[in-house]
Protein backbone atom coordinates (compact mmCIF):
# COMPACT_ATOMS: atom_id res chain seq x y z
CA UNK A 1 0.00 0.00 0.00
CA UNK A 2 0.88 3.68 -0.29
CA UNK A 3 0.36 5.78 3.01
CA UNK A 4 0.49 8.77 3.72
CA UNK A 5 0.83 10.80 7.31
CA UNK A 6 0.13 13.99 8.15
CA UNK A 7 0.86 16.08 11.04
CA UNK A 8 1.49 19.63 11.82
CA UNK A 9 4.26 18.77 14.44
CA UNK A 10 7.91 19.23 14.30
CA UNK A 11 10.22 16.87 13.04
CA UNK A 12 13.79 17.49 13.99
CA UNK A 13 16.48 16.25 16.98
CA UNK A 14 14.09 17.35 19.41
CA UNK A 15 10.55 16.25 19.06
CA UNK A 16 7.56 16.53 20.63
CA UNK A 17 4.89 13.19 21.39
CA UNK A 18 2.52 14.39 17.77
CA UNK A 19 5.90 13.82 16.09
CA UNK A 20 6.70 11.22 18.22
CA UNK A 21 3.71 9.42 17.68
CA UNK A 22 3.87 9.74 13.87
CA UNK A 23 7.87 9.13 13.52
CA UNK A 24 7.25 5.71 15.18
CA UNK A 25 3.87 5.00 13.29
CA UNK A 26 5.35 5.72 9.86
CA UNK A 27 8.20 3.09 10.84
CA UNK A 28 6.36 0.13 12.10
CA UNK A 29 4.18 0.76 8.58
CA UNK A 30 6.73 1.18 6.65
CA UNK A 31 8.44 -2.65 6.85
CA UNK A 32 5.08 -3.60 4.60
CA UNK A 33 3.92 -0.55 2.70
CA UNK A 34 5.56 2.26 1.04
CA UNK A 35 5.12 5.17 3.83
CA UNK A 36 5.50 9.22 3.01
CA UNK A 37 5.32 11.83 6.02
CA UNK A 38 3.74 14.88 5.05
CA UNK A 39 3.93 18.17 7.74
CA UNK A 40 3.30 21.61 7.79
CA UNK A 41 6.23 22.69 10.33
CA UNK A 42 9.57 21.81 9.68
CA UNK A 43 11.27 18.63 8.69
CA UNK A 44 14.59 18.43 9.80
CA UNK A 45 14.96 14.73 10.85
CA UNK A 46 16.02 12.18 7.91
CA UNK A 47 14.67 8.82 8.38
CA UNK A 48 15.78 5.88 6.02
CA UNK A 49 12.74 3.80 6.27
CA UNK A 50 10.29 6.46 4.91
CA UNK A 51 10.12 9.43 3.01
CA UNK A 52 9.70 12.60 5.15
CA UNK A 53 8.80 15.91 3.34
CA UNK A 54 7.34 19.79 4.51
CA UNK A 55 4.83 20.47 2.43
CA UNK A 56 2.21 23.96 2.45
CA UNK A 57 -1.50 24.83 2.26
CA UNK A 58 -0.77 25.50 -1.64
CA UNK A 59 1.15 22.87 -2.65
CA UNK A 60 -0.36 20.06 -0.42
CA UNK A 61 -3.16 18.32 -3.04
CA UNK A 62 -0.28 17.74 -4.98
CA UNK A 63 2.59 16.96 -2.35
CA UNK A 64 -0.63 13.86 -1.00
CA UNK A 65 -0.32 13.07 -4.75
CA UNK A 66 -2.60 9.59 -4.58
CA UNK A 67 -2.34 7.10 -1.36
CA UNK A 68 -4.50 4.42 -0.62
CA UNK A 69 -4.22 5.27 2.78
CA UNK A 70 -3.70 9.05 4.40
CA UNK A 71 -3.71 9.09 8.77
CA UNK A 72 -4.35 12.46 9.38
CA UNK A 73 -3.54 14.37 12.74
CA UNK A 74 -4.77 17.29 14.06
CA UNK A 75 -6.20 20.34 12.56
CA UNK A 76 -6.32 19.45 9.01
CA UNK A 77 -10.53 18.65 8.36
CA UNK A 78 -11.71 21.68 8.44
CA UNK A 79 -9.18 23.43 5.74
CA UNK A 80 -9.15 20.10 3.62
CA UNK A 81 -12.76 19.18 3.10
CA UNK A 82 -11.61 17.09 0.49
CA UNK A 83 -9.52 14.66 2.58
CA UNK A 84 -13.34 13.11 3.18
CA UNK A 85 -14.02 12.78 -0.54
CA UNK A 86 -11.43 11.21 -2.31
CA UNK A 87 -10.19 7.50 -3.10
CA UNK A 88 -8.24 6.90 -0.50
CA UNK A 89 -8.91 5.32 2.69
CA UNK A 90 -9.26 8.09 5.29
CA UNK A 91 -7.66 7.36 9.39
CA UNK A 92 -8.52 10.12 11.79
CA UNK A 93 -5.40 9.73 14.94
CA UNK A 94 -8.01 10.94 17.69
CA UNK A 95 -5.32 9.97 20.71
CA UNK A 96 -5.18 13.10 21.66
CA UNK A 97 -8.67 14.76 22.83
CA UNK A 98 -7.54 17.98 22.30
CA UNK A 99 -10.94 19.95 22.66
CA UNK A 100 -10.33 18.66 26.28
CA UNK A 101 -7.18 19.86 26.23
CA UNK A 102 -8.01 23.49 24.93
CA UNK A 103 -10.29 23.61 28.33
CA UNK A 104 -6.45 23.66 30.03
CA UNK A 105 -4.92 25.53 27.62
CA UNK A 106 -6.79 28.47 27.39
CA UNK A 107 -7.81 28.64 31.00
CA UNK A 108 -6.56 32.11 31.52
CA UNK A 109 -7.64 33.35 28.53
CA UNK A 110 -10.46 35.80 28.80
CA UNK A 111 -13.74 34.28 28.16
CA UNK A 112 -14.20 35.12 24.24
CA UNK A 113 -11.08 33.39 23.58
CA UNK A 114 -11.73 30.27 25.95
CA UNK A 115 -14.99 30.51 23.42
CA UNK A 116 -13.37 30.88 20.50
CA UNK A 117 -10.24 28.48 21.09
CA UNK A 118 -13.36 25.16 22.15
CA UNK A 119 -15.84 25.64 19.52
CA UNK A 120 -12.67 25.85 16.87
CA UNK A 121 -11.57 22.33 18.24
CA UNK A 122 -14.85 21.02 18.20
CA UNK A 123 -15.82 21.79 15.11
CA UNK A 124 -12.87 20.82 13.58
CA UNK A 125 -13.53 17.70 15.23
CA UNK A 126 -16.50 16.93 14.12
CA UNK A 127 -15.37 17.69 10.61
CA UNK A 128 -13.03 14.81 11.29
CA UNK A 129 -15.24 12.55 12.59
CA UNK A 130 -17.68 13.01 9.78
CA UNK A 131 -15.17 12.13 7.45
CA UNK A 132 -13.21 9.29 8.69
CA UNK A 133 -12.88 6.04 7.54
CA UNK A 134 -11.38 4.35 10.71
CA UNK A 135 -10.41 6.09 13.67
CA UNK A 136 -7.41 5.17 16.61
CA UNK A 137 -7.59 6.17 20.23
CA UNK A 138 -5.82 5.87 23.05
CA UNK A 139 -7.73 3.96 26.11
CA UNK A 140 -11.01 2.53 26.41
CA UNK A 141 -12.10 5.50 28.59
CA UNK A 142 -11.12 7.46 25.04
CA UNK A 143 -13.04 5.16 22.75
CA UNK A 144 -15.99 5.58 24.88
CA UNK A 145 -15.73 9.44 24.45
CA UNK A 146 -15.69 9.00 20.72
CA UNK A 147 -18.28 6.67 20.58
CA UNK A 148 -20.69 9.20 21.78
CA UNK A 149 -19.52 11.80 19.40
CA UNK A 150 -19.50 9.69 16.67
CA UNK A 151 -23.04 8.69 17.58
CA UNK A 152 -24.18 12.24 17.99
CA UNK A 153 -23.18 13.03 14.54
CA UNK A 154 -25.01 9.97 13.15
CA UNK A 155 -21.93 7.44 12.54
CA UNK A 156 -23.03 5.14 14.90
CA UNK A 157 -25.90 3.94 12.39
CA UNK A 158 -27.18 0.79 10.53
CA UNK A 159 -24.84 0.65 8.41
CA UNK A 160 -21.99 0.72 10.82
CA UNK A 161 -24.05 -1.40 13.37
CA UNK A 162 -24.12 -4.32 10.86
CA UNK A 163 -20.66 -3.98 9.44
CA UNK A 164 -19.46 -5.01 13.25
CA UNK A 165 -21.92 -4.59 16.23
CA UNK A 166 -18.67 -3.96 18.37
CA UNK A 167 -17.74 -1.09 15.95
CA UNK A 168 -13.68 -2.12 16.32
CA UNK A 169 -13.40 -2.07 13.04
CA UNK A 170 -14.67 1.75 12.68
CA UNK A 171 -12.68 2.83 16.32
CA UNK A 172 -10.49 0.80 18.09
CA UNK A 173 -7.68 1.80 20.48
CA UNK A 174 -4.14 2.20 19.45
CA UNK A 175 -1.94 4.12 21.77
CA UNK A 176 1.42 5.78 22.40
CA UNK A 177 4.29 3.24 22.32
CA UNK A 178 7.56 2.60 23.57
CA UNK A 179 10.52 2.67 21.69
CA UNK A 180 11.95 -0.73 22.54
CA UNK A 181 13.46 -2.60 25.13
CA UNK A 182 15.12 -0.79 27.97
CA UNK A 183 18.41 1.02 26.40
CA UNK A 184 22.05 1.57 27.83
CA UNK A 185 23.19 4.73 28.72
CA UNK A 186 26.12 6.72 27.11
CA UNK A 187 26.61 9.11 29.04
CA UNK A 188 25.57 11.03 32.27
CA UNK A 189 22.64 13.57 31.55
CA UNK A 190 21.88 14.75 34.44
CA UNK A 191 24.12 13.50 37.19
CA UNK A 192 27.82 15.77 37.54
CA UNK A 193 26.96 17.32 34.44
CA UNK A 194 24.18 19.92 35.72
CA UNK A 195 25.39 22.11 38.30
CA UNK A 196 24.15 21.72 41.35
CA UNK A 197 23.41 18.26 40.56
CA UNK A 198 25.98 15.57 41.94
CA UNK A 199 26.90 12.16 41.07
CA UNK A 200 25.09 10.37 44.08
CA UNK A 201 22.03 12.89 44.40
CA UNK A 202 18.96 10.90 43.85
CA UNK A 203 16.96 12.55 40.56
CA UNK A 204 13.60 12.83 40.32
CA UNK A 205 12.78 13.46 36.61
CA UNK A 206 9.52 15.31 35.56
CA UNK A 207 9.77 13.92 31.50
CA UNK A 208 7.88 16.39 28.69
CA UNK A 209 6.47 19.72 29.23
CA UNK A 210 4.56 21.81 32.11
CA UNK A 211 1.71 22.62 30.79
CA UNK A 212 -1.87 24.17 32.57
CA UNK A 213 -3.59 20.63 33.56
CA UNK A 214 -0.68 19.44 34.81
CA UNK A 215 0.16 20.34 38.96
CA UNK A 216 3.85 20.67 39.23
CA UNK A 217 3.18 22.79 42.40
CA UNK A 218 2.53 19.96 44.27
CA UNK A 219 5.37 17.87 42.93
CA UNK A 220 7.87 21.27 43.92
CA UNK A 221 5.81 21.30 46.80
CA UNK A 222 6.45 17.87 47.95
CA UNK A 223 10.41 17.74 47.08
CA UNK A 224 10.63 21.00 49.37
CA UNK A 225 9.49 18.66 52.26
CA UNK A 226 11.08 15.58 51.45
CA UNK A 227 14.64 17.29 51.10
CA UNK A 228 14.20 18.25 54.83
CA UNK A 229 14.55 14.39 55.41
CA UNK A 230 16.89 13.64 52.09
CA UNK A 231 18.90 16.58 51.48
CA UNK A 232 20.25 14.59 47.86
CA UNK A 233 16.97 14.72 46.82
CA UNK A 234 16.56 16.91 42.98
CA UNK A 235 14.11 17.30 40.67
CA UNK A 236 14.40 18.03 36.83
CA UNK A 237 11.78 19.45 34.43
CA UNK A 238 13.01 17.81 31.25
CA UNK A 239 10.53 19.84 28.80
CA UNK A 240 10.89 23.64 30.33
CA UNK A 241 10.83 24.57 26.70
CA UNK A 242 8.59 23.10 23.31
CA UNK A 243 9.89 21.84 20.79
CA UNK A 244 7.42 23.35 18.50
CA UNK A 245 7.75 27.31 18.04
CA UNK A 246 3.86 27.10 17.45
CA UNK A 247 3.27 25.75 21.02
CA UNK A 248 2.78 28.91 23.36
CA UNK A 249 4.22 29.24 26.81
CA UNK A 250 1.87 27.82 29.33
CA UNK A 251 1.04 29.44 32.68
CA UNK A 252 1.73 26.92 34.69
CA UNK A 253 5.48 26.87 33.64
CA UNK A 254 5.50 29.86 34.53
CA UNK A 255 3.94 29.87 37.95
CA UNK A 256 6.05 26.69 38.84
CA UNK A 257 9.06 28.53 38.02
CA UNK A 258 8.01 31.43 40.40
CA UNK A 259 6.66 28.76 43.26
CA UNK A 260 10.80 27.15 43.24
CA UNK A 261 12.15 30.45 43.78
CA UNK A 262 9.75 31.17 46.32
CA UNK A 263 10.21 27.92 48.09
CA UNK A 264 14.03 28.92 47.95
CA UNK A 265 14.29 25.05 45.75
CA UNK A 266 15.44 26.41 42.95
CA UNK A 267 18.72 25.27 41.34
CA UNK A 268 18.94 24.02 44.59
CA UNK A 269 16.87 20.87 44.76
CA UNK A 270 14.30 21.79 41.57
CA UNK A 271 15.95 22.39 38.32
CA UNK A 272 14.79 23.35 35.11
CA UNK A 273 16.81 22.54 32.12
CA UNK A 274 15.76 25.68 29.31
CA UNK A 275 15.44 23.33 26.27
CA UNK A 276 13.74 20.49 25.18
CA UNK A 277 15.73 17.39 25.14
CA UNK A 278 16.53 15.50 21.88
CA UNK A 279 14.90 12.65 21.01
CA UNK A 280 17.59 10.34 20.64
CA UNK A 281 19.13 11.61 23.61
CA UNK A 282 16.30 11.35 26.14
CA UNK A 283 17.40 7.88 27.48
CA UNK A 284 20.52 9.47 29.08
CA UNK A 285 18.68 11.42 31.16
CA UNK A 286 15.85 8.99 31.63
CA UNK A 287 18.32 6.58 33.22
CA UNK A 288 20.10 8.97 35.61
CA UNK A 289 17.21 9.19 37.68
CA UNK A 290 16.00 7.19 40.25
CA UNK A 291 12.46 8.05 39.94
CA UNK A 292 9.76 9.16 37.55
CA UNK A 293 6.71 11.46 38.79
CA UNK A 294 3.89 13.30 37.38
CA UNK A 295 0.86 15.26 38.50
CA UNK A 296 -2.02 16.66 37.60
CA UNK A 297 -5.81 17.68 38.75
CA UNK A 298 -9.06 16.46 39.13
CA UNK A 299 -10.83 17.30 35.74
CA UNK A 300 -12.02 15.39 32.50
CA UNK A 301 -8.62 16.10 30.50
CA UNK A 302 -7.58 13.76 33.54
CA UNK A 303 -10.10 11.34 32.95
CA UNK A 304 -9.27 11.24 29.07
CA UNK A 305 -5.82 11.16 28.87
CA UNK A 306 -3.02 8.75 28.29
CA UNK A 307 0.20 10.23 29.32
CA UNK A 308 2.38 9.80 26.78
CA UNK A 309 6.19 10.82 28.51
CA UNK A 310 4.94 7.98 31.42
CA UNK A 311 5.71 5.72 28.94
CA UNK A 312 9.56 6.61 28.88
CA UNK A 313 9.17 5.80 32.59
CA UNK A 314 8.64 2.23 31.82
CA UNK A 315 10.85 2.10 29.25
CA UNK A 316 13.80 2.94 31.37
CA UNK A 317 12.55 1.44 34.57
CA UNK A 318 11.84 4.09 36.63
CA UNK A 319 9.03 3.25 39.63
CA UNK A 320 6.58 6.41 39.60
CA UNK A 321 4.66 8.60 42.01
CA UNK A 322 1.24 9.85 40.09
CA UNK A 323 -1.65 11.48 41.06
CA UNK A 324 -4.78 9.52 40.93
CA UNK A 325 -7.65 9.72 38.51
CA UNK A 326 -6.05 8.87 34.78
CA UNK A 327 -4.91 5.38 32.97
CA UNK A 328 -1.91 5.38 34.68
CA UNK A 329 -2.46 6.31 37.86
CA UNK A 330 -4.80 2.81 38.03
CA UNK A 331 -2.15 1.31 36.04
CA UNK A 332 0.81 2.14 38.74
CA UNK A 333 -1.94 1.08 41.40
CA UNK A 334 -2.59 -2.23 40.00
CA UNK A 335 0.95 -3.64 38.60
CA UNK A 336 2.51 -1.93 42.12
CA UNK A 337 5.06 0.21 40.21
CA UNK A 338 5.16 3.36 42.52
CA UNK A 339 2.81 5.21 44.24
CA UNK A 340 -0.16 6.79 43.86
CA UNK A 341 -1.81 9.78 45.61
CA UNK A 342 -4.60 11.91 46.07
CA UNK A 343 -4.90 15.04 43.59
CA UNK A 344 -2.82 17.98 45.28
CA UNK A 345 -1.70 16.25 48.49
CA UNK A 346 1.65 17.85 48.76
CA UNK A 347 1.98 15.84 52.18
CA UNK A 348 1.33 12.52 50.76
CA UNK A 349 3.48 13.19 48.09
CA UNK A 350 6.65 13.83 49.86
CA UNK A 351 6.09 10.66 51.64
CA UNK A 352 5.74 9.01 48.82
CA UNK A 353 8.67 10.11 47.20
CA UNK A 354 11.00 9.17 50.11
CA UNK A 355 8.85 5.49 50.53
CA UNK A 356 9.93 4.77 46.57
CA UNK A 357 13.56 6.17 46.85
CA UNK A 358 14.33 4.45 49.62
CA UNK A 359 14.49 1.25 47.74
CA UNK A 360 13.20 1.64 44.11
CA UNK A 361 14.98 -1.96 42.64
CA UNK A 362 12.00 -3.90 43.19
CA UNK A 363 9.42 -1.14 41.81
CA UNK A 364 11.98 -1.28 38.70
CA UNK A 365 11.78 -4.84 38.09
CA UNK A 366 7.58 -4.62 37.98
CA UNK A 367 7.67 -1.39 35.68
CA UNK A 368 10.00 -3.35 33.17
CA UNK A 369 7.71 -6.10 33.05
CA UNK A 370 5.05 -3.87 32.49
CA UNK A 371 6.92 -1.85 29.69
CA UNK A 372 6.56 -5.14 27.83
CA UNK A 373 2.54 -4.32 26.92
CA UNK A 374 3.36 -1.08 25.30
CA UNK A 375 5.94 -1.99 22.44
CA UNK A 376 4.69 0.15 19.35
CA UNK A 377 3.92 -3.01 17.17
CA UNK A 378 1.63 -4.20 20.07
CA UNK A 379 -0.19 -0.85 20.03
CA UNK A 380 -0.21 0.16 16.83
CA UNK A 381 -0.96 -3.27 16.09
CA UNK A 382 -5.36 -2.03 14.80
CA UNK A 383 -3.42 0.19 12.30
CA UNK A 384 -1.59 -2.35 11.36
CA UNK A 385 -3.87 -4.77 10.49
CA UNK A 386 -6.38 -2.18 9.03
CA UNK A 387 -3.39 -0.98 6.38
CA UNK A 388 -3.13 -4.28 5.19
CA UNK A 389 -6.86 -4.67 4.08
CA UNK A 390 -7.93 -1.27 4.39
CA UNK A 391 -11.86 -0.08 3.75
CA UNK A 392 -14.03 2.29 3.26
CA UNK A 393 -16.37 3.06 6.16
CA UNK A 394 -19.56 1.18 5.58
CA UNK A 395 -21.31 3.94 5.27
CA UNK A 396 -19.52 6.50 3.54
CA UNK A 397 -22.03 6.55 0.62
CA UNK A 398 -25.10 7.27 2.77
CA UNK A 399 -24.00 9.04 5.59
CA UNK A 400 -26.70 10.75 8.33
CA UNK A 401 -27.19 14.09 7.66
CA UNK A 402 -24.85 16.29 10.02
CA UNK A 403 -26.86 18.28 13.27
CA UNK A 404 -27.25 22.07 11.97
CA UNK A 405 -23.92 23.86 12.86
CA UNK A 406 -23.82 26.06 16.04
CA UNK A 407 -22.58 29.68 15.12
CA UNK A 408 -19.17 30.38 16.16
CA UNK A 409 -18.16 32.65 18.81
CA UNK A 410 -16.84 35.85 17.86
CA UNK A 411 -13.36 36.97 19.08
CA UNK A 412 -13.10 40.28 20.17
CA UNK A 413 -10.75 43.10 19.36
CA UNK A 414 -9.71 43.45 22.50
CA UNK A 415 -9.19 39.64 23.47
CA UNK A 416 -7.45 39.82 20.20
CA UNK A 417 -4.83 42.44 21.26
CA UNK A 418 -4.65 40.85 24.70
CA UNK A 419 -3.31 37.42 23.28
CA UNK A 420 -0.96 39.38 20.96
CA UNK A 421 0.44 41.16 23.87
CA UNK A 422 0.90 38.14 25.99
CA UNK A 423 2.45 35.97 23.10
CA UNK A 424 4.90 39.21 23.11
CA UNK A 425 5.62 38.95 26.44
CA UNK A 426 6.08 35.14 26.60
CA UNK A 427 7.77 34.20 22.95
CA UNK A 428 9.18 37.69 21.49
CA UNK A 429 8.24 40.23 18.33
CA UNK A 430 9.19 37.63 15.89
CA UNK A 431 7.13 34.60 16.89
CA UNK A 432 4.03 37.09 17.44
CA UNK A 433 4.53 38.52 14.04
CA UNK A 434 4.45 34.98 12.59
CA UNK A 435 1.62 34.25 14.52
CA UNK A 436 -0.44 36.97 13.26
CA UNK A 437 0.50 36.07 9.68
CA UNK A 438 -0.19 32.66 9.63
CA UNK A 439 -3.55 33.78 11.81
CA UNK A 440 -4.71 36.01 9.10
CA UNK A 441 -4.28 33.42 6.67
CA UNK A 442 -6.70 31.34 8.04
Amino acid sequence: MKISIVTLDTFSAKMAGPAIRVWEMAGLLAREHEVTVLTFASADRPSDAFTLKATRVADFERDLAQPDVVIIQGYLAQTFPWLGERDFRLVIDLYDPFHLESLGVEKHRPMPDRDYALHHSVTELSAQIRMGDFFLCASEAQRNLWIGHLAALGRVNPRTYDSDGSLRNLIDVAPFGIAGPRPSQDRHGIKGNIPGIAPDDKVIIWGGGIYNWFDPLTVIGAVGRASQTDPSIRLVFLGAKHPNPDVPQMAMAVEARRRAAELGLADRHVFFLEDWVEYSDRHNYLLDADLGITAHFADIETHFSFRTRVLDYLWTGLPIVTSEGDFFGGLVEERDLGRVVPVEDEEAMAHAILDVLADPAPFSDRVLDAAEHFSWDKTLAPLVEYCREPSFAADRLDRSPAPEAVAAPRRTLRSLLSKTKESVRTSGIRHTVRRVLRYRGR
